[in-house]
């Protein structure tokens, strides 16, 4: 999901990270040089903090990802026919917990080696539900009556296996294309005819195309689903200021109370569990309706029946567990465009990362590399069968901003953790008895800062020209009108050659492409300025030097020692993702920097603590 970018590099995520300047303060007398936020960092990128540190931080960073991590599969299983198969559902999720897990790791040790989480994507799930709603891959309609359906019958495993499985291979297969991208180094040619004008309508129709699944999902019970909306909302914006007393221990002040900005830290998670719990209480207290042709009764906690019982103490996913993967050309050309999108919004998380980790600008094999191992991400995302891939998760890139640790120790920490949720079976099975207006609420919330978010691209381009207001609204309005026309007519598109039909109904049946398509070339071909179109804003945004905190090398350099080892070979200048000149020790400044911040450290951790521990 693409943040609004801050000019001070912090992604404001709405309900994530707004107000972070607020939530931390260095201890008095214990303040570290500089006139920067990142100077104020108790941690930086190649610090490592105590493995208790590690941990709590860690466990706030998979909370932080809480919400889009199990929205996706949660999402997926209405094109996968599973509404009314729990256990499925919270294999789905286990999965994708592991595999984020996974990649995670790959990203931050062998990646652009930056403290950033990785997730599931959205701008892969439009053209996934736009190819899950072909004809040939419709459900049948007895999948949609809980009374018929038998969850272990070989015939409803096929039903839904031969769509993970199609989805799978497009993934894989559109995944390589990101691979090539980042190691080969296009991505810098990709981004000179890419502005805000084509990120804009791409990224707010990702949030705008999801509307049917948040009304379909919150109109099982509108008061439960407004009642978790407002929570989100009461907590994100209204109450995000406003500290709550934990008591904490310290050794030098023993058992005192410290403030913590909760709200601001964790309003979905809080609104969400809140929410679940009063829909507990109706169900035991039977003053939801127990019969399931009334309204209300999918806001029941006891519907999915015994799904924790009989979910796994210990499951362990594997590459191709719902079958081998097979591959659907009109699906690989869906998923090259949301691959696109996701590309383009990495780049920039990549830079707010740096600023908020004290590290210097990524440079460009850093990039290269960090674009080519997401497209390995989604390619393992494939293989696992999550029905998703993986990109950079713009909310975790904002709670640096929050904790004031710009470690990659605690983001590799947040990796073995999800990986370790993924193996516990029971934890997705837990997550799958969430009633569906619940998980309606936050949609509303969460597709609509998603919408706004693709917007704010906006700020860079001047939107007092008549010729950017045409290309951003005729991309917009043609981005809805095209996808819903196809819908209601399906057979319109009729060639004469099933494949280019069935590419063709994917691709315009996603909005993200064709807003994005038409964004792309009139900002293109109709005359402008580069100040007019916003290039010149958003390379600033996106690429400004700042002060060197630590040496590049130190930050970006190959691991295990082998950007030296290589350093050495000429051949390394002409490999996109390495980096060819020899590392270096830190400048006399950067040494002072880092040895004041390592020391304010060791002084006193517990603020940090005190920050996150619950």
């Amino acid at each position: 999901m693409t943040p609004e970018k801050e000019s001070n590099g912090l992604d404001n995520f709405a309900f994530a990270v707004d107000g972070a300047e607020h939530f931390y303060e260095i201890p008095e007398g214990k303040a570290l040089s500089g006139e920067n936020d990142r100077d104020k960092l108790v941690y930086c990128v190649t610090d490592v903090p105590p493995w208790y540190l590690c941990i709590i931080l860690g466990i706030q960073h998979c909370l932080t990802a809480f919400g889009g991590i199990i929205a996706i599969p949660l999402i997926l299983s209405q094109g996968l026919c599973l509404q009314h198969d729990g256990l499925t559902q919270s294999h789905l999720i286990s999965t994708i917990f592991f595999v984020s897990g996974l990649c995670t790791l790959l990203q931050v040790i062998f990646g652009i080696r930056l403290p950033i989480l990785q997730g599931g994507t959205f701008t892969l799930l439009a053209p996934s539900m736009a190819l899950l709603s072909m004809p040939e891959w419709a459900c049948p309609a007895w999948t949609q009556n809980a009374t018929l359906v038998n969850t272990s019958s070989p015939v409803f495993i096929q039903v839904w296996q031969s769509r993970m499985q199609v989805l799978q291979g497009s993934i894989m297969v559109g995944s390589l294309f990101q691979v090539v991208v980042g190691f080969s180094g296009l991505i810098g040619l990709f981004m000179r005819f890419i502005g805000p004008l084509t990120i804009a309508p791409t990224i707010s129709l990702i949030g705008l195309s999801l509307y049917d699944s948040a009304g379909m999902n919150a109109g099982n019970h509108w008061g439960i689903a407004a009642m978790t909306t407002c929570m989100i909302v009461l907590f994100s914006q209204y109450l995000r200021h406003i500290p709550v007393p934990f008591p904490t221990y310290s050794k030098t002040k023993k058992f005192h109370t410290s403030k913590i900005y909760i709200f601001q830290i964790l309003p979905v998670l809080l609104g969400i569990t809140l929410s679940w719990l009063v829909c507990y209480i109706l169900t035991v207290t039977n003053v939801l309706p127990s019969d399931s042709s009334q309204y209300g009764y999918l806001a029941r906690t006891d519907i999915k029946g015994d799904v924790i019982g009989r979910a796994p103490w210990f499951t362990f996913p594997y590459p191709g567990q719902w079958g081998l993967p097979t591959v659907s050309l009109a699906g690989v050309f869906g998923i090259l465009a949301g691959v696109i999108s996701s590309m383009i919004e990495s780049v920039g998380d990549y830079h707010a990362c740096a600023r908020l980790s004290g590290a210097p600008p990524p440079p460009k094999h850093a990039i290269n590399r960090g674009i080519g191992m997401e497209g390995l991400g989604c390619l393992l995302a494939g293989a696992w069968g999550t029905g998703n891939g993986t990109t950079s998760y713009s909310e975790n890139v904002g709670a640096l901003g929050i904790t004031k640790v710009g470690s990659r120790s605690v983001i590799i920490a947040s990796g073995f953790l999800m990986i370790i949720m993924g193996v516990f079976g029971k934890i997705g099975a837990i997550f799958t008895t969430i009633p569906t207006p619940v998980i309606g609420g936050m949609f509303l919330v969460m597709f609509g800062v998603i919408a706004a978010a693709g917007v704010s691209n906006l700020q860079y381009a001047d939107m007092n020209s008549s010729r950017n207001i045409f290309i951003f609204g005729f991309s917009m309005f043609t981005g809805l009108v095209i996808p819903n026309w196809i819908f209601k007519n399906p057979t319109a598109i009729a060639t004469g050659i099933v494949v280019i039909d069935q590419v063709l109904l994917v691709l315009l049946t996603t909005s993200m492409f064709v807003g994005g398509f038409f964004g792309f070339i009139l900002d293109n071909t109709i005359p402008g300025t580069k100040r007019e179109r916003g290039i010149i804003a958003w390379n600033k945004a996106h690429e400004e030097d700042s002060n060197v905190t630590i040496e590049s090398d130190e930050v970006y350099g190959l691991p295990f020692n082998l950007s030296a080892r290589l350093s050495s070979m000429s051949f390394m200048r002409f490999i996109p993702f390495c980096p060819y000149h020899s590392p270096s020790a830190c400048t006399p400044e950067s040494s002072d920097k880092l040895d004041v911040l390592k020391e304010a450290a060791k002084k006193d951790s517990t603020h940090i603590i005190a920050s996150v521990g619950l």
